[in-house]
């Protein structure tokens, strides 16, 4: 027994030291670099611009079948949502009203994200289980019901990134803060000249918690 545990200790070291000289290079001496094929497996998102979108192509065409297989139970035949799952069809010029409706037509920016979120999220308790292609038809599929592209249009890794939606310009807000103000193309980067204006203070509206000793 005292000889089988010797054996054990040795090639628990062999282990470890062959497991240390992987990443010896890097700090700490922990973890492992990670392989291309690894980072590809994580490095799923799609830009606004359409950079990153993998290579595959559908249409609403084909998009409407497996729309119908994979997404209807939720959000109905027809994207008007089922029970209380999120409507996708609709809302148009909703969004500045009291019951905003945030579908693919009213609210999102851009198709490239639609794609980014049904491939890394959706179907809802089976996520990333849609292929490239299925998943650029049932995108395609959302911007044909919501009269943005045409039932025939083969959307692709080429042109996602160039659809014009409904609310592209909805998120464009300014930013006030001096480092960001860019009127002449040299942002300020200290001493900024920036008036500022008080509009109110916390105990004068009552949202300051009242101090007895004070």
């Amino acid at each position: 027994m005292l000889g089988l545990a010797k054996y054990i200790v040795s090639f628990s070291l062999i282990i470890f030291f062959i497991n240390s000289s992987v990443a010896s290079d890097r700090k700490f001496n922990l973890g492992q670099i990670a392989t291309k094929e690894e980072i590809t497996g994580w490095d799923i998102d799609v830009r606004p611009d359409g950079l990153g979108a993998p290579i595959g192509s559908g249409t609403a065409l084909i998009g409407e079948e497996i729309y119908t297989e994979q997404c209807a139970a939720c959000h109905g035949d027809f994207g008007e949502g089922a029970d209380r799952w999120p409507a996708l069809v609709g809302g148009e010029g909703s969004l500045a009203s009291h019951d905003p409706e945030k579908t693919t037509g009213s609210y999102w920016p851009y198709a490239s994200t639609i794609y980014d979120y049904i491939y890394r999220a959706m179907p809802y308790g089976v996520a990333q289980s849609l292929s490239y292609d299925e998943t650029y038809e049932i995108v395609a599929y959302l911007l044909y019901m919501n009269d943005i592209i045409e039932e025939d249009f083969v959307l692709s890794n080429t042109n996602i990134g160039q659809i014009e939606m409904p609310n592209r310009d909805g998120f464009l807000l300014p930013d006030p803060r001096p480092d960001i103000i860019n009127t002449q193309g040299n942002p300020c980067m200290k001493n900024c000249q920036v008036s500022t204006k008080i509009i109110g203070r916390a105990r004068d509206i009552d949202v300051t918690p009242e101090d007895d000793n004070s």
